[in-house]
């Protein structure tokens, strides 16, 4: 394969679709490493979800592997894009290694069986619908209520406790403890533009658009449908469903 003149994360989005293409039909190792180094930063970013600061190579480890599997079971051919095949399947590796490891949390064990559920349920349903399930859909497949779902994702945080006593930096002698009162709006902004972002990507294209012309071009669903070429209905209809599909995401996500 002759030398790339850009980076994997300068290759524009029909650039690593042809990678993605080539891949799938000949399984090339250089190929794979262009599709790992442009979507390594997806895996350490889901990885950070679960990070507590005492485990974070581990934790980023076990999400490249779940990248891997990713591309290895990926079919461009589905019209899916990989983002969406891929976070459940890194998350799934995620949730597999706490469940190996053991609760360090004392969690009832009924509850430790129904997040065990939950989240196989949501790979399943993840794999066979090619998006994120919603908490009636895992609900539906694990014949229990949406209200038990919640309790399940709100669960998942349960498996380490962070150290109050751990130091800030190894030559400070400041602890964790002292940085809880201060609060910092810009990381918070930060970290929901990236959530945002994240949720935004498993959304259809269409959708995506529709949402940036409304809450980033502050445009009007009349000038929408007319920019588009559809009914204003239409676009009241796609915006409705493209918040509601981004809460069910959120709600899963935590």
């Amino acid at each position: 394969m002759p030398r790339l003149s850009v980076s994997p994360l300068e290759m524009s989005d029909t650039e690593i679709a042809s990678v993605f293409e080539r891949y799938a039909r000949d399984r090339e190792p250089a190929d794979r490493e262009i599709l790992v180094l442009r979507y390594l930063r997806l895996a350490q970013y889901l990885a950070r979800k679960y990070d507590t600061g005492a485990d974070r190579e581990d934790l980023e480890q076990v999400a490249s592997l779940g990248l891997l599997k990713a591309l290895e079971r990926f079919d461009p051919g589905r019209g899916l894009s990989f983002t969406t095949f891929a976070v459940p399947t890194i998350l799934g590796e995620l949730k597999r290694h706490f469940r190996d490891r053991g609760w360090t949390v004392r969690v009832p064990r009924s509850l430790q069986e129904l997040v065990a559920r939950v989240d196989s349920a949501t790979e399943q349903l993840a794999g066979q619908l090619g998006r994120s399930p919603t908490v009636e859909e895992i609900a539906g497949r694990c014949e229990i209520s949406a209200e038990q779902v919640l309790d399940a994702l709100g669960a998942r945080t349960a498996h380490r406790p962070d150290s109050l006593d751990r130091p800030l930096l190894e030559d400070d002698g400041d602890t964790v403890a002292v940085s809880l009162p201060a609060v910092e709006a810009g990381y918070e902004r930060a970290e929901r533009a990236i959530d945002m972002s994240m949720l935004l990507a498993t959304l259809p294209p269409r959708e995506q658009y529709v949402l940036r012309l409304r809450f980033e071009e502050d445009l009007v669903q009349r000038d929408i449908a007319e920019r588009l070429g559809m009914s204003q209905m239409h676009v009241s209809r796609l915006i409705r469903q493209a918040i509601e599909t981004l809460r069910d995401a959120a709600e899963q996500t935590g």
